[in-house]
């Protein structure tokens, strides 16, 4: 959906044609060369791990999909972009690219944190430790270089762009991340099974990840005029009602997960299962304490969400 935003005031079209905003002298342009330094530098990271095989485990194997995957999407758009496609791409030209950079620079961010946390330095020195630290590197760059593209093509006042380069679209961004990554951390059944309390918690982060992503694909897709209501009513209901269930969640998830009254663990030498360490697993209290920081990052960003959703002001012409 093209929008104008005007201080404030986002103005909204029904039509789903999109200016074209790319052209075959795109890779002269500063975004261009931006965004050639992202595929050189995902594409060194990936192949200095790839020569040296280093990336066994799962936190290694996340490292090389983020890699890999940014290489792939980021010649995607340069692509588009240099034979000036943008009418033909499936999606929103106005949302995807920036939606994607700002998914890259978290998963990047992300990789850059964990390989070396939980991989490379439990390495022994040599070639194998050298190219993984050299990789770790340049997925930093490659943050740097998608967080510096989502700074410079969010949207301003007067321009004309998409609901996704927006403050709350791309606090959607952020807050499915999160959720992913809470996922992540509760994917042993046994954090949260036999207490009811503890399931809610898991389905708030389903819902409001299935409705953050919803809102996402139709803004991709151009689809905002098939709802039933406006699409403004929607945003402002959907950030109310994350609100009120992370609400529920950052209040839930450590009272049961750490208050001994309800069977918790207050203290981690507590948890039998944090005596036996291993460099690419997290113990279950860990876990525990991960998801409740992230509960409430989630619910921040949700509250910011519902302000900055609450300010805009969107008129169809």
């Amino acid at each position: 959906m093209p929008v104008t935003v005007t201080r404030t005031t986002i103005t909204t079209t029904t039509t789903s044609s999109s200016t074209i905003v790319g052209s075959p002298r795109a890779l002269t342009q500063p975004l261009g060369l931006l965004r050639l330094l992202q595929l050189i530098s995902t594409c060194v990271a990936f192949s200095l791990v790839a020569s040296v095989a280093a990336w066994t485990g799962p936190m290694g194997n996340w490292a090389m999909f983020t890699w890999c995957f940014c290489f792939a999407v980021t010649l995607v758009i340069l692509i588009v972009e240099l034979g000036g496609l943008q009418t033909r791409f499936p999606l929103s030209w106005r949302n995807f690219p920036i939606t994607y950079a700002c998914y890259a620079a978290l998963f990047c961010l992300s990789s850059s944190i964990i390989y070396p946390t939980t991989y490379v330095q439990f390495l022994a020195h040599g070639r194998t430790r050298d190219h993984a630290i050299a990789a770790t590197t340049f997925s930093c760059v490659a943050c740097l270089a998608y967080a510096t593209e989502v700074a410079w093509t969010r949207a301003r006042p007067g321009e004309i762009t998409g609901y996704m380069a927006t403050v709350p679209g791309l606090l959607k961004v952020f807050e499915t991340f999160v959720a992913c990554i809470i996922f992540a951390f509760i994917s042993e059944p046994l954090l949260y099974q036999q207490k009811p309390a503890l399931e809610w918690c898991v389905a708030v982060y389903a819902i409001c990840f299935i409705l953050a992503g919803v809102t996402i694909v139709l803004n991709l897709g151009d689809c905002t005029n098939m709802l039933p209501i406006p699409f403004p009513t929607f945003l402002s209901g959907l950030a109310l009602l994350s609100v009120l269930l992370y609400a529920t969640a950052i209040v839930l998830w450590p009272l049961y997960q750490f208050d001994q009254r309800y069977n918790g663990y207050p203290r981690r030498s507590l948890d039998t299962s944090c005596a036996y360490t291993h460099p690419h697993s997290v113990c279950y209290w860990d876990r525990r304490l991960a998801v409740a920081i992230l509960t409430g990052v989630n619910l921040l960003a949700y509250v910011s969400d519902l302000v900055y959703s609450t300010r805009l002001v969107f008129v169809k012409v």
